[in-house]
Order: structure tokens, then sequence, then C-alpha cells
């Protein structure tokens, strides 16, 4: 199946930071910013999700929730929210299940070896589940940005 703007989110069930199961209805009834990214703790990372944490409450004013979700482990996020004060909600998908059903599992080069791993993408979902904006290459620096200016052109 294709990830396509218009379409169902696919359904989720994974453990937060704190072990519990959130599922993709527990966030549905506002818009959720599900972003997925490669690892807790590395510098690209860290930056994305330190910049959805100072705009949180801006992006929770304009009715989005964010929600994070990398292969890493609950211990990983529970130690990496906390070093970090990241308000937002980390899910983890060691069986990167959930990751290559949103498309963001693929082929990656580094200094000029090409290997797969987790796609620094997000998509943008509806209050009712529908899938109304992808960013499928996603600049850490730059992102929480342009999702704060296209959730305000949506209001």
């Amino acid at each position: 199946m294709m990830l396509e703007i218009g379409t169902k989110a696919p359904a989720f069930t994974l453990a937060d930071q704190s072990g519990t199961l959130r599922s993709l209805k527990d966030f549905l009834g506002g818009k959720v910013v599900l972003y997925f990214y490669p690892r807790d703790n590395t510098p690209g990372c860290t930056t994305e999700a330190c910049n959805f944490r100072d705009a949180y409450a801006q992006l929770r004013t304009l009715g989005a929730t964010v929600v994070g979700i990398s292969p890493d482990s609950v211990e990983s996020h529970s130690n990496f929210a906390s070093t970090y004060a990241l308000p937002i909600t980390l899910l983890a998908d060691p069986s990167k299940e959930t990751i290559k059903k949103y498309e963001a599992w693929g082929k990656k080069t580094l200094y000029g070896k090409e290997y797969d791993g987790v796609l620094r993408s997000t998509v943008l979902i509806d209050a009712k589940g529908v899938i109304v904006k992808m960013y499928p290459k996603v600049s850490p620096d730059e992102h929480v940005d342009e999702i704060v200016a296209d959730l305000k052109a949506m209001a």
C-alpha cells in the first residue's frame, strides 16, 4: 500500500517512553504530527526533538499533538525524553513494522556507503485519521517551522 494524501493513516499500537501502549486512535480528535527519526541522542534527532519541545505550546494551540517514532527501546526513549525535557510522546518501534508502514524505512548513504535505515520524515494527520500532508525529507533545523506554517494555513 502506498501512503498518499487523502488516505487513512495506517493504524498502530506501540509502547511510549513510559511503557504504556499507545495507538493512533488515542491521538485523534486533533491533528497529529507523526514524525519518524533514526535514533535518540544523535545530533540531528536531538535538534529536531528539541525544536518540537520549544514549539510545543504553539503546536498545541494549533490543535496538534506531536508523536515521534524510532526503532529505539522504551528505555532509550525514556532517557532521551528526560535528558531534554521533551513533552512529546516518543514511541518505540524496534520491529520497524510501523516505520515501514509509513514508508519511513529505506536506502540511506553515509560517507559513501549505502545502508537501510529510518528516513527522517513526517506525516500530518487530521482529526479523523486522514493524511493531509507528507514531508518525505526533513531538515531537523527548519522542519518545525514548516509544520507550524502549514498548521496555521489549515486553521
